[in-house]
Order: C-alpha cells, then structure tokens, then sequence
C-alpha cells in the first residue's frame, strides 16, 4: 500500500539532510569574497581582478516605484509606461536573456540524466526502506515480476498524495534533465521515465495509471515553474553573502536543481555575464484569518490562520517568439491551527502559456494562447484535483497611466480529474484512503481584475469543471467555484484584502441519490507586494 507515509516526517528528514549539504557547500564557496574564479564568456577561467558589468536583469525586491510597458515590436525591453501595482516593479530599462546562455549550460548526455532519475528513485526508496521500513518498500525479483505481469490499476491513495506529491516527484524528474541543458520538451520524457521505473520497480504495489499520469504531466508543470523561479534567484556574477543567500533560495524552491549545480560544480562557478532566462516576476503574500462557513452560511464554522503564496511569472503582452511557461501564473494556499482537520495545504492552482501569440490594438493588449492547467483543492470542506488543457485569451485595456482592466478566460479538457464523494470511502487496516472518483471531461475558467492606480485592486474568480466518472460509482459532475476579493493599498506595497469563496457542486449519479452542495470560506488578510 502506498499511502502508509508520514509526509511530515519523512519531507523533514530530506530538508534537514540537504540543507544541511547546501550548507556546508556554501560555508566552502563562500569563504572568500567570491565563489570561485569568473569565466569569461566561453567559460574559460579568468583572473579575479575583472570587473564584472551588472546583471542584465536581477529580479527586484524592493518596494519602491516602478515602471512597465509593452515592449517594442522587435521584442526589446519595455517601456517606461506606468503598469498597474500587482505588476513587477523595474527602476531602469532592461536587457534580457531570451534562453538560458548554451555556453554556460550545456547538455549533458542522455545517460547523465537517466543515471540523475535513477539515483533520486535510489534515494527515495532508501529513505522508505531504510529509515521508515515501510511494507510496500519491500522490494525484489518477485515483486518485480509480479508487477511485470499483472499490470497497471487505479490506486487507492489518498488525494493529496496522488494530485499533489506525485506531481512534485515528477518536478524532480523533470529538473534532472532541465537542469543539465535540456529543454522543456527534451525534459518530458525523463518525468514519464523515472515514474515509469518506480511504478514497476520502485515499491510492491502495482503500478497505476493515475500516478504515471499525474508525475509526468503536471510534474512537468511544476518542474518547469520551479525551474523559471529559481533562475530568476540564481545570479552567478554574484559573490559572497548575496551569492549564498541566492543558492540557497533556489535551493528551497528545487532541491533537485541545487543537487545537480553541486554535482556540476556551478554553486562555486562565477561569471562575468548573465547567463539564465529571467523574465519580470511579481510575488504577492498573503497572511491572515480564514473561516470556514457551515454550508453557505456567512461567518459560522472554525476559524485557521492562512498564509498564501502568488507568483506571476511574464509579460503577457509584450510581442515576442514565446517558448513553453514563459508567462504562467500561480497560487498556493496554505492552513494552519487547530482547526484545518489535517488540511495544510488547502489549494494549488495554475496556468502555464505553451504557445500563442500578443496583439496590440489601441488601448487593447491581447495573448491568445494555449495553456497547460493544474488544479488542487484539499480543503477541509471540498476536494477537487485536476490537470488540463486549452486555449485562452488574456486581455488588458488601459484607460489611463496606471489604472486597467485585466481579463483571462479558458476553455479546455480535462483527461484526468478527480472529486469527493459521497459514495466512496475505502479503507484499508483502518485507514482511511482514497474518497473520491477518477473522472475527466472539460473545465472553463475566467478572471478579472480591476486595477485602479494606487487605490487597490478588485478581482473575481470563477471555475467551472464538467466531469464525467471513469472508476467509481457512474455517473457526471458540475463543479462550480466562485471567489471576488479585493485589496486596498494602506502604505506602499502593503495592502488590507478580503476574500470570499463559494463551492457547488451537482452529482448525478446511475445508482444512488443525486447530491446537491454548497460550501463557502472568507479570508481577511494583509497583502505585500515584490
């Protein structure tokens, strides 16, 4: 059985250790006033008396006034056009890298990688093995053999182990390759690799459909989100206390990266240029309360302390050749306190641009697209997981220097989703497993956010999924999710919010009753902008 993991116990035990490694690397590298020699631009190293241009583009943090635009025709730098105040603050013009530089990262063979995904299934099934001697790491010939022969099934684990950590695990798989010069596509196949390896041989149950599916698809999702912020935080001209501070910062976002600079021995290396994409990042913070309502009654049920997490990561309408993620967006919602039943982590969820193309139009900036999407509700009143994909259209007109109207609307598939029923509760030596469905079907999802100057911002949410049952009791499904918030600016880019979420959902089913439910949650929260 799959399930039988202690997450909290076992993801502490893997931070401290490789903390720890990054740790003592920094303490080595970092010794001096530089991690290393510079190398000049086709990587030869060079004498430390070279002064060093400045970055290209360093991601900047501080919260003073900034300036955006669109950018020219021929896809240089943006202008100096006020933007609106959720958009990434910029204090001068800037240059940059379109590709990580091929000089200063290059691709390592095929059998690097592959050996790269092997040892990080090593690892985890040492760690289950060794350390937690889980029964389903008991692993050999015969369980190889049996999983060879019998074949692939749907499994019983719980959501967030199969919509989220399975996910994650994949992000490492994917960083493996992406990490060693290869490209979002080159990437893919590494994630279906390494999941395709553990499914078989890396525990004793049988392998399953929606893991291979969720490790290699929407891990590649998060791989290469992880993988954009981190080059974002990485700056090898850096030296010193900077230098570390970034290392490890990139390091909490993708560990798996930071393993692979070790092995590669760039933690140390030091350049004269920059040398990875980095695109314009606005980071949003949320921290606050938030009430669970009984049913759709306003202000009843328990009330947590939330601490939330917002990356929009691209210039959506500035004219350029685009490759996958170079715009994306993405939200994390974390509980804490008494009172969340478990339910840390409340929602994931996000889009990335595959391919598409901006136009201009007077006042109007347009990016029609299509889009990669993941979606991860485990709150303690509603659970939904999904991955999908479609097209989309995100738009912005401008009325005035700094006030706009933003808009983004999708529609696409669904090839797997899942949702809570009530018609489902497995359980296994009296744990309590997988409560939900397997299904698929279309999603539908639109915002809009009204920007108005420094005063503060007013954004609705709605999604809407259509999913249809592929293993459990038959049957079809109408998820609704609506959430309007609002955030008024008291002092620089610190603001007072409010949000509001209504759930419903519609089960119809062959056998048993249909099931009518409304649910709904409000947040008060202090929002900091970067």
């Amino acid at each position: 059985m799959k399930e039988r993991v202690n997450i909290k116990d076992r993801g502490l035990k893997l931070v401290l250790a490789l903390t720890a490694l990054v740790f003592c690397a920094g303490i080595v590298c970092g010794g001096s006033p530089a991690f290393g020699t510079p190398l000049s631009e086709n990587g030869d190293s060079r004498g430390s008396g070279l002064s060093q241009p400045p970055p290209a583009l360093t991601a900047d943090f501080t919260l003073i006034p900034y300036r955006t635009g669109r950018a020219d025709e021929k896809g240089g730098a943006p202008g100096s056009r006020m933007g609106s105040f959720q958009e990434q603050p910029f204090v001068q013009e800037i240059v940059r890298l379109r590709d990580d530089d091929p000089e200063f990262n290059k691709r390592s063979p095929l059998l690097v990688v592959a050996l790269r995904v092997f040892s990080q299934n090593l690892l985890t099934w040492a760690v289950d093995r060794i350390v937690f001697n889980y029964p389903y790491s008991h692993i050999g010939p015969k369980t190889w053999s049996h999983n060879l022969k019998t074949g692939w099934e749907w499994d019983t684990d719980r959501l967030g182990m199969n919509f989220f950590f399975h996910p994650y695990t994949g992000a490492g798989y994917f960083m493996s390759a992406r990490a060693n010069g290869y490209g979002f596509l080159g990437s893919l196949p590494f994630s279906f690799f390494g999941s395709l390896m553990w499914e078989y041989f890396g525990e004793r149950t049988l392998p399953s459909y929606n893991d291979i599916i969720n490790t290699t698809i929407s891990g590649a999702l998060f791989g290469e989100i992880l993988y954009r912020l981190s080059s974002n935080l990485l700056d090898e001209q850096a030296t010193g206390a900077e230098r570390f501070f970034r290392e490890l910062g990139a390091f909490v976002l993708s560990p798996g990266r930071t393993i692979s600079r070790l092995l590669q021995g760039r933690l140390w290396r030091t350049t004269i240029k920059e040398i990875y994409q980095k695109e314009p990042l606005n980071v949003s913070v949320y921290t606050g309360l938030h009430w669970f309502n009984k049913g759709s009654s306003f202000g009843t049920g328990s009330t947590s302390a939330m601490f939330n997490l917002q990356a929009d990561y691209g210039d959506p309408f500035e004219i350029r050749p685009r490759k996958p993620f170079d715009f994306f967006k993405i939200r994390i919602d974390f509980n804490y306190g008494k009172n969340v039943g478990g339910n840390y982590l409340d929602n994931v969820v996000g889009y990335g641009l595959l391919f598409g193309k901006t136009i201009h139009s007077g006042n109007w900036d347009m990016l029609i697209g299509a889009f990669q999407h993941y979606s991860f509700w485990d709150s303690k009143i509603f659970e939904v997981g999904t991955l999908g994909f479609g097209g989309g259209l995100i738009s912005r007109w401008t009325w005035s220097k700094d006030s706009n109207l933003q808009t983004a609307f999708h529609l696409g598939v669904v090839p797997l989703g899942a949702s809570n029923s009530p018609n489902i509760d497995i359980v296994e030596e009296g744990v309590h497993l997988r409560n939900y469905d397997y299904s698929g079907g279309g999603e539908a999802k639109f915002e809009v956010t009204l920007n108005l100057a420094d005063r503060g911002q007013f954004t609705v949410i709605y999604y809407f999924y259509r999913l249809f049952t592929y293993l459990g009791p038959p049957g079809d499904k109408s998820i609704q999710i609506f959430r309007p918030r609002f955030a008024l600016r008291v002092l620089g880019n610190l603001s007072l919010g409010f949000e509001y979420a209504w759930y419903h959902k519609d089960s119809y089913f062959r056998n048993f009753p249909d099931v009518d439910i409304s649910n709904s949650e409000q947040k008060v929260y202090l929002m900091l902008y970067f």
